[in-house]
């Protein structure tokens, strides 16, 4: 999932927790990404020792593509270990116990190489903060989104999606020759984190981004499974913020605005 969204990420390891972080640099157009996975879900045995006991951590860049393909000749392994090594460069090592047909067991191993990100440049990268929402609401399924979006690729780089408190959700393209418009009504709206929000904002009144939909068209191909949970927050002409739920993982990602 991870590799659709990013070619190039940064894994956060903290002792509780992984998270691939995508920040809102300019080699991101402005996008932004923070996904997170609790260790203890996914590992047997854990061991991490960061810089200082403060600062309890180790940022990497990585090309996800290559993390990703070393996990995937590993779906019928008997046992994963992932080590930050050293060979000549650092990398982490992925080795991977296969059983053969002889029930004896063979090692394989990946050495994806990694940059180590210095503590000073750690600010860049911690989780973004989410935006006061004008309306919060709930996506319908991601493929028929992505059917959708696809199509509507062909006509227009930018669409405008817009929600309200009623559970309505538009995606629109506009230009000269045409305008095309898809509804989803019935989605439900999440209840608000604080009751004034609620009530100031009349629940027909639509709250409207104009994004590039290349960047739509990324995310929902990103999306393998459809998720447990899948929020989508629009605040008006900035930015729309994805909140998914995919079992164990957390995913967040944010679109700005097109200015």
């Amino acid at each position: 999932m991870i590799a659709k969204l990013a070619k190039t990420c940064t894994l956060r390891i903290s002792p509780e927790k992984l998270n691939f972080v995508l920040s809102d640099r300019v080699a991101s157009a402005g996008v932004s990404m923070w996904c997170e996975l609790e260790q203890e879900n996914f590992f047997s045995e854990f061991q991490m020792e960061g810089i200082s006991a403060e600062n309890n951590a180790i940022y990497l860049d990585l090309t996800a593509e290559n993390l990703s393909r070393a996990l995937k000749t590993a779906q019928n392994a008997r046992a994963l270990k992932i080590k930050l090594t050293n060979k000549h460069f650092p990398c982490l090592t992925v080795s991977i116990e296969l059983l053969s047909v002889s029930s004896s067991s063979r090692v394989v191993t990946h050495d994806i190489p990694v940059k180590v990100i210095p503590r000073k440049l750690w600010k860049d990268l911690q989780e973004p903060t989410i935006p006061d929402s004008d309306v919060s609401i709930y996506l319908p399924a991601l493929k028929t989104m992505k059917s959708i979006v696809e199509k509507m690729k062909n006509i227009s780089n930018h669409l405008i999606m817009e929600a309200n408190l009623s559970g309505e959700l538009n995606l629109k393209i506009e230009t000269e020759l045409v305008c095309v418009t898809t509804h989803f009504k019935d989605l439900g709206n999440p209840p608000p984190a604080s009751e004034d929000a609620s009530q100031e904002r009349p629940p027909e009144q639509m709250a409207e981004v104009h994004i590039d939909i290349r960047k739509l068209l990324q995310f929902l191909a990103g999306q393998q499974v459809n998720p447990t949970r899948a929020v989508c927050n629009l605040v008006s002409n900035k930015i729309i913020h994805f909140d998914l739920l995919h079992e164990d993982v957390s995913l967040q990602y944010f679109i700005p605005a097109l200015s």
